[in-house]
């Protein structure tokens, strides 16, 4: 059983295969109808279940506009509409969705859900957001990256804010492809320790700096994503606004960046709070690469997990 769970429990040399078949498919479906089938029909005749107990964009119309250009079929199904961990345990969940669908992609909150939901299943399951982790968008940023400037391995990139559950996939990611991370952010908001150390082991330079403007300096990409939680309350928002008010990514910090550092943001932003709009829509923005590259290298994912 091949499941796609976090980037740091695949192995890079899948996580590499996964990032050239995705930039192949890619360019061989450059200017065909969005709606047009794939050459190679891999999913004809499956059925995926795609789980949101958090509301999402990128990650449903990608996933599903990707598993019909595949040639399969969608059961979309929200928190509301299920059962999972009320009613009747993730794991029963697991058994019974695996009698009905071929593969299963969860976007959930906690980390347990989707490793319960793995354990029983008896096909495989995507990891399409957790609260401590974004495989696939990563996945998608470092496939961005790599159009634009070649290998990713031995590169600098620098992350901006709050050390969320993107961060900590990009920790993931700098030890399983060779690139450097530093982390710039209000030390209440640091990554965790264990993903820091994790890329550390792995050989990967992770460093911490509180001073944006140093943490910069010869970056290749800055990455930054939204300050707040659709959860937080008003007074949450405020302390987290006061926090991270100096990490915004604006034109002053990228020109200390230089030219040719890549920006990127996985969406949905927050315009003028984490990142300004001359940033984001500026000459050095591949944001909305990113948000289609969630459509290819999820194709490449779900491939991936049914070859085996």
């Amino acid at each position: 059983m091949k499941h796609f769970l976090d980037i740091n429990t695949t192995d890079p040399a899948d996580l590499r295969s996964i990032i050239d078949s995705a930039l192949a498919r890619k360019q061989a479906r450059a200017g065909r109808p969005k709606g047009m089938p794939d050459d190679d029909l891999a999913l004809e005749g499956r059925m995926v279940a795609l789980i949101f107990e958090k509301p999402s964009t990128r990650t449903r119309v990608s996933f599903d506009v990707g598993v019909r250009q595949m040639g399969g079929q969608t059961m979309v199904l929200s928190g509301k509409e299920m059962q999972l961990g009320h009613g009747e345990t993730i794991a029963d969940t697991a058994r019974v969705l695996s009698r009905y669908v071929d593969l299963i992609m969860i976007r959930t909150f906690e980390e347990a859900v989707l490793l319960e939901l793995a354990e029983f299943a008896d096909v495989p399951v995507i990891n399409g957001l957790t609260d401590r982790s974004h495989p696939c968008q990563i996945m998608a940023d470092i496939l961005t990256f790599e159009e634009h400037r070649g290998p990713i391995a031995g590169k600098k990139v620098v992350w901006s804010g709050d050390g969320n559950n993107v961060c900590a996939s990009f920790l993931h990611a700098a030890g399983q492809f060779g690139f450097d991370l530093t982390f710039t952010g209000p030390q209440v908001l640091d990554p965790e320790d264990v993903f820091v150390g994790e890329a550390r082991r792995k050989g990967a330079q992770i460093t911490i700096e509180r001073d944006p403007f140093k943490a910069v300096e010869g970056a290749d990409l800055v990455v930054t994503d939204t300050w707040l939680s659709m959860h937080d309350s008003q007074s949450a928002q405020e302390r987290r606004h006061n926090l991270l008010r100096p990490y915004q990514v604006n034109e002053e910090l990228m020109k200390a960046a230089g030219p040719e550092a890549l920006f990127m943001h996985c969406l949905p932003a927050h315009r003028g709070e984490e990142a300004t709009s001359a940033v984001m829509d500026g000459p050095q923005s591949v944001i909305f690469d990113e948000a289609e590259n969630r459509l290819h290298v999820q194709k490449a994912i779900m491939r991936w997990c049914l070859a085996g």
